[in-house]
């Protein structure tokens, strides 16, 4: 029976279709109460939700099915993740949807802020034509203070390097060689940020530490005319006291997108024209609302599938310093193991992992826990992790090796699977840098693999993709993307069609029926 999935609050149709696509049976239902989702979350076993949906002690307890819970998007305050966590729940987010977004944002709020553009905009369509009222000031050779150098930190700092700012950070979680990397010189306590500053712009999660960590004392440390921008969390400025200094204009101006008691319709700092605010957009982009549903359907159908799940927040096996350096490449290794799972009968006796470029100097356990989880997904064997892989490798008569390489052949990266019968491996690039298979048995190759493929090898020979396009239409399965591989020393081609449509065994045969010299053919789901 198909696992179902509840989504509760309105996510991209992209990944309503993902989901669908992994063969889940999806519910969409919008605006539930906490007392509605009590009487109906014992039937699912997957939960989707934003930030409006109460998933509460009270409703975990009653979740007798439940397995997973996404948040498409980056906060889970309205998650009991305490209670989720008891209950073996696994939480999940999509954090790095939105990142590009919140960073561009950032640097809009600055320019805006910098240049008066919301007030000469006001003043224009109220009929006036007064340039001289909006002087502004460069941010060329101005020093920003940043609060926070993690993913969004980091790209604020890559884009305004780009328009020439001198940058300062204060982070105490992020390493030397990171700020190095980004050009940023890191401090070790704010009060000595503060006088330094021109612009101040921060990307740091509401916590007890930085709760109230602007009030009266740091805005009165502050330079004459800072300007400051904030795209993070309500609650790390005090803004009654913001607004004494920004009355005074010892704040030049601010951009806020974030006000504390949201929605906010009444806040000290409406009375200031310098004060430029929106309501919480940051992350309102076609873009990221995309990927955040993507990344979440994704995830999810993960972890119903008994993968890992790459952003758990409550039982990740993945540190977070891995995660952030090579997640995508775990995700690909636990992609390439499905899909040797599914071209094997039985447990392969023989795996060897091999990183190549970039990745030789990765840490080949966890790229290897992820693809022994993908080939060992399809049994009940419990978490793997990079402690105990070897440990489940042993336990299932597999020897597990691991290698690297500098040279990864003309690519920045790639990994490569191998087994005693089959070889698969691929890399990532692109916009989105998405895992493309580039070697299959052998084979040359680039695809991106979809949800559904068949896989098949067979003599060459003129007209045999018109008889399994043929077929397939009339079964309405529609071909996405395909490539066919050749070796110079084999007579064989090999096919990889990425399909949409059902597909029973019926069709299988028919098609092993239908080609002439047919080695083998594989349906393959990810």
């Amino acid at each position: 029976m198909a696992h179902r999935v509840l989504v509760s609050d309105e996510i991209d149709a992209a990944g309503i279709s993902v989901l669908k696509t992994r063969g889940l049976d999806v519910d969409v239902k919008l605006g539930l109460t906490e007392d509605d989702l009590v009487e109906c979350i014992g039937n699912y076993d997957g939960l989707i939700v934003r930030s409006h949906t109460p998933v509460t002690r009270r409703v975990i307890e009653v979740a007798r099915r439940l397995r997973v819970i996404g948040r498409a998007g980056v906060s889970i305050d309205n998650i009991d993740l305490e209670a989720a966590t008891e209950r073996g729940i696994v939480v999940c987010n999509a954090p790095n949807s939105n990142i590009m977004s919140a960073a561009e944002y950032a640097m809009a709020l600055i320019l805006a802020a910098a240049r008066n553009v919301p007030q000469a905009n006001a003043s224009m369509h109220a009929g006036e034509w007064t340039p001289g009222a909006f002087k502004g000031c460069e941010l060329y050779e101005k020093t920003l203070a940043i609060f926070g150098l993690g993913r969004v930190g980091g790209l604020v700092a890559q884009r305004a390097a780009a328009f020439g700012m001198n940058l300062i950070a204060y982070d105490p979680y992020c390493s030397k060689e990171r700020a190095t990397t980004l050009g940023v010189e890191l401090y070790e306590d704010v009060q000595d940020m503060l006088p330094l500053a021109d612009f101040i712009t921060v990307h740091m999660p509401k916590t007890a530490e930085t709760t109230g960590m602007f009030g009266p004392e740091q805005f009165a440390a502050m330079k004459d005319g800072v300007i400051i921008v904030n795209v993070s969390r309500s609650g790390i400025f005090d803004e009654k006291s913001m607004a004494d200094f920004v009355a005074a204009e010892k704040i030049r101006a601010i951009g806020f997108d974030v006000l504390e008691n949201e929605p906010c319709e009444d806040s000290v700092l409406h009375e200031f024209p310098n004060a430029v605010l929106t309501p919480h957009i940051g992350a309102v982009t076609a873009e990221a609302q995309r990927r955040a549903g993507v990344q979440i359907a994704t995830f999810v159908a993960q972890g119903l599938a008994g993968s890992i799940v790459p952003t758990a927040v409550n039982m990740s096996n993945v540190p977070p310093e891995v995660m952030d350096k090579y997640g995508q490449y775990l995700t690909a290794c636990q992609m390439m193991g499905k899909i040797l799972s599914q071209l094997e009968a039985d447990v392969p006796q023989r795996l060897a992992l091999t990183a190549y470029g970039t990745l030789a100097s990765a840490d080949t356990s966890m790229l290897l826990a992820s693809a022994l989880k993908g080939i060992m997904a399809y049994k009940n064997v419990g978490a793997v992790t990079g402690q105990n892989a070897e440990a489940v490798a042993q336990r299932h008569g597999i020897e597990a090796t691991t290698a690297s390489q500098v040279n990864a052949g003309g690519y920045d990266s790639m990994l490569a699977l191998e087994t005693e019968a089959n070889s698969i491996a691929c890399t990532l690039y692109g916009t989105d840098r998405p895992a493309r298979i580039i070697s299959l048995f052998g084979y040359s190759f680039d695809i991106e693999p979809a949800a559904q493929s068949l896989i098949m090898k067979y003599v060459d020979a003129p007209g045999r993709m018109g008889v399994i396009g043929t077929i397939l239409g009339d079964a309405d399965v529609n071909i996405t993307t395909m490539q066919i591989g050749k070796r110079e020393d084999s007579q064989s081609a090999v096919v990889y069609l990425n399909i949409e449509g059902d597909v029973d065994e019926a069709l299988i045969e028919q098609i092993r029926a239908a080609i002439p010299d047919l080695e083998n053919l594989w349906f393959v789901r990810l």
